[in-house]
């Protein structure tokens, strides 16, 4: 269950990358409750690749001809008395066996190779490359190498137990003329001992980190001699190669869903959608270290990593700690007194580091968006494209029916115990961009994948890829787990009445109750782009119907669609603005139409129940019975109202609730059905910045928070991060008394130039889903 502890294994004893966050000035202020406080188209493809990023015939990045440019070194000025022969030189190297001195794999952020493969933002002096594109390494050697009387080649090797066969042995040759997808290595040029390489790798290369050897030796069979390189080459996918499999053709899509290390993460309900800021951090110092050590934990065999459907749903099930002691552990109790609560995080580094530094013990604790946050860090560290996705109205479907089923026995009263089905206020998982050769042609592209532990795919807790265009048709047998996020996104809500004799009948369905607003950020903004018609047709279109129709046949309730029943009389519930917010009566409107030219007598029974964000019911703090007649033709609004009293002390992380209705008109014995989610919102926390922001020089920020419940907020702590402008820490406030206002002064000092994010939260245990953002552009000292 999630929530668990976990007893943990023994772990692998892979090396540590700690960082240290300087230490931070704060000072805080607590303002009386009676002061004024100031408030803070068509899309283009291209087939056109950057010539530094895949090897084209008419790059000029480096030179990949058959031309080999020598360099003699001057011979001694002879003496007069005694001269020396034209080509002494060389004679006193003939007998000189060839060996390596150095080896520079010339892996500065700022060099040739870190640039060219778009690498040049993560931390650390190994050479970061990405696969199915050239790198250079220079080599120093005892004498000058001759191609006429010596030979030379270039290993690496990956994971344990490296073999030729399975590509984690790469035995790489010299050649004259570099050809694509091959391991092989080019002198472009020599100047006296020294020699420039150019190493070609394929674009289905093995990702992980490699070690490189040198091997060299002569013509005439003699022992070659082996030089290791003291540096390692880490290989990565390549969405910039169009031979890789996760090659996208849009650079500013590969900006915002590789090179971007920050996002907006979205949540609440479907007409209260919430944003958050969150820094994935994946260039961040220690990240790509951890990324690799999440794949090597996860015992996934390294010929296998050359794969991105492979490595896609190992990430998955390796985020979550439900089986595999991977990364986060899940929590939706409630109690988070043993680690750190879910709305708390803003951040991946933090997790990421601290599941490294451990050596593996999970994280405690996530829910679905630090899930899909973490998620998404991953896969843009190892290059492939990923973004977070938020579903609202989320089903969740326990027995593969491919419906969501509500039971009601025979007094229209919910069965609990038979309602395992729920519909989750908002979910998170991810979509991640890669060609499907194992699928039918066309459905590449954007694939789902989920890290949130729900239900076993093939025995463990993962979830993907599964391809977004074969759920959005209704393709459910095509792998992975397409059933599983069809369901969330495009199944109906079928309501069931148990009769007499214990059977079950159909009495009402609702063809749109999963599966709204479906969204992510935006590429090069912080707006929210609605996904919705990439994983659905439009509501009620025959292309929909058929859709979802086909993924029934496949499902354990193949013969639940029959011919509907007549309906005249229409329920929804509609939430004004924003909607209620927290510490203030929560009003709703009940609006009813009669679409018959006859009177309709009704009696609603409501009920209100505290909900998790997951769908499920924790219990009704409200029932009522509202008789209603309608004249003809009428719509009328009912106004609903939850006092504040009658919530203060129910509600659970989300602040959320389930209004659910249902009835049945007297006339015609309709059954009238409907449920709501509404989360009760939480005010913003507000983040001035002051002062300039200049790289090397200490600036500051103004963050301010009011309470808005009338009763005291206890144990309050301030979560505060930066990328490239202070590393995260816990600011401890302590209690904040009803209405009062808090403001905290943050001082650090900008260490990289360019747009930065500074991110803070609130953590207690009476107020959640409290957090800011402040976009602060650094300049250059």
């Amino acid at each position: 269950m999630p929530g668990e502890r976990l007893t943990l294994r023994s772990t692998s004893e892979i090396g540590r990358f700690p960082g240290a966050a300087p230490p931070t000035r704060v000072q805080v202020t607590i303002h009386n409750e009676n002061e004024k406080q100031e408030e803070g188209g068509c899309r283009r493809w291209f087939r056109k690749i950057c010539p530094c990023c895949c090897k084209r015939k008419n790059s000029t990045s480096y030179d990949v001809t058959d031309k080999v440019e020598l360099t003699k070194v001057p011979a001694p000025t002879p003496e007069p008395t005694k001269p020396k022969p034209e080509n002494g030189e060389r004679k006193e190297t003939e007998g000189v066996e060839l060996s390596v001195c150095s080896v520079d794999l010339l892996s500065s952020g700022l060099g040739q190779n870190r640039v060219e493969h778009h690498t040049d933002q993560f931390h650390g002096d190994e050479l970061i490359i990405r696969r199915g594109q050239t790198f250079q390494i220079e080599i120093e050697l005892n004498r000058p190498f001759s191609a006429e009387t010596d030979k030379m080649h270039l290993e690496l090797k990956t994971g344990f137990l490296p073999k030729v066969s399975k590509g984690t042995h790469v035995i790489i040759p010299l050649v004259e003329h570099l050809e694509d997808e091959r391991w092989e290595a080019k002198i472009t040029e020599q100047n006296g001992t020294k020699i420039k390489l150019s190493v070609n790798s394929p674009a289905n290369a093995v990702i992980g980190l490699y070690g490189l050897s040198v091997i060299t030796g002569s013509l005439k069979d003699e022992a070659p001699t082996t030089h290791s390189s003291s540096k390692n080459i880490v290989m990565l996918f390549n969405p910039w190669c169009e031979e890789d499999t996760v090659f996208m053709d849009d650079d500013d899509q590969r900006k915002e869903y590789v090179l971007n290390d920050t996002g907006r993460i979205y949540y609440g309900t479907e007409k209260q959608i919430g944003a958050r800021t969150w820094n994935f951090g994946q260039f961040h110092e220690g990240i790509l270290e951890a990324c690799l050590f999440v794949l090597e934990k996860s015992d996934m065999p390294p010929s296998g990593r050359g794969d991105p459907v492979n490595v896609v749903r190992v990430i998955s099930a390796m985020i979550n700690a439900q089986d595999d002691y991977g990364v986060l552990v899940g929590n939706w109790s409630g109690n988070y007194s043993d680690g750190v609560s879910p709305a708390a995080w803003s951040s991946s580094v933090e997790i990421l580091r601290k599941y490294h530094s451990s050596e593996g013990i999970p994280v405690s604790y996530g829910q679905c968006w630090v899930f899909s946050g973490v998620t998404t860090t991953v896969l843009r560290c190892l290059g492939i494209p990923a973004r977070s996705v938020t579903n609202f109205q989320s089903a969740h479907d326990t027995d593969v029916s491919l419906t969501t089923d509500v039971y009601f026995d025979e007094n229209l009263q919910p069965i609990d115990h038979l309602n395992s089905d729920s519909v989750w206020n908002f979910h998170v998982w991810n979509d991640c961009w890669m060609a499907r050769p194992d699928l039918p042609p066309g459905h590449g592209g954007w694939q789902a994948v989920d890290s949130t532990p729900q239900e076993t795919s093939q025995g463990i807790f993962c979830c993907g890829p599964a391809s977004v265009s074969a759920i959005r048709s209704g393709q459910v047998y095509l792998k992975h787990d397409t059933p599983f996020v069809f369901a969330e996104v495009n199944s109906d809500k079928i309501y069931w009445q148990r009769n007499l004799d214990g059977t079950f009948s159909q009495i009402y369905s609702e063809k749109k109750a999963v599966g709204h607003c479906i969204s992510t950020k935006a590429v090069g903004s912080d707006e929210r782009d609605d996904i919705t018609q990439l994983y659905k047709h439009p509501e009620d279109s025959e292309e929909e119907r058929i859709a979802v129709e086909t993924a029934s046949r496949y499902g354990s309730k193949p013969d639940v669609y029959s011919a509907p029943a007549a309906e005249d009389v229409q329920v929804e519930v509609k939430i004004d603005g924003e909607g209620p917010r927290m510490g203030s009566d929560a009003k709703l409107s009940i609006v009813m139409k009669n679409l018959s030219s006859k009177a309709r007598r009704a009696t609603l029974h409501s009920q209100v129940a505290v909900m998790h964000y997951t769908g499920v019911l924790k219990n009704a703090i409200k029932k009522d019975q509202i008789p209603v007649e309608l004249l003809p033709n009428e719509e009328k609004t009912i106004e609903w109202v939850l006092p504040y009293h009658q919530y203060q002390n129910q509600l659970m992380d989300q602040a959320a609730l389930m209004l659910t209705l249902c009835g049945r008109v007297s006339e015609t014995k309709q059954v009238l059905a409907n449920q709501t989610s509404f989360r009760l919102r939480t005010p913003d926390l507000k983040i001035l910045p002051l002062g300039d922001a200049v790289v090397g020089k200490e600036m500051s920020a103004k963050i301010t928070f009011t309470n808005p419940l009338p009763r005291m907020l206890k144990d309050v702590v301030f979560r505060v991060e930066g990328l490239g402008l202070q590393k995260g820490h816990e600011v401890v406030v302590g209690d904040v008394g009803g209405h009062s206002t808090v403001t905290l002064t943050e001082h650090f000092i900008p260490s990289q130039p360019g747009p930065r994010k500074l991110v803070a939260s609130l953590d207690c245990k009476q107020l959640t889903q409290v957090h800011g953002v402040a976009d602060i552009t650094v300049l250059e000292q």
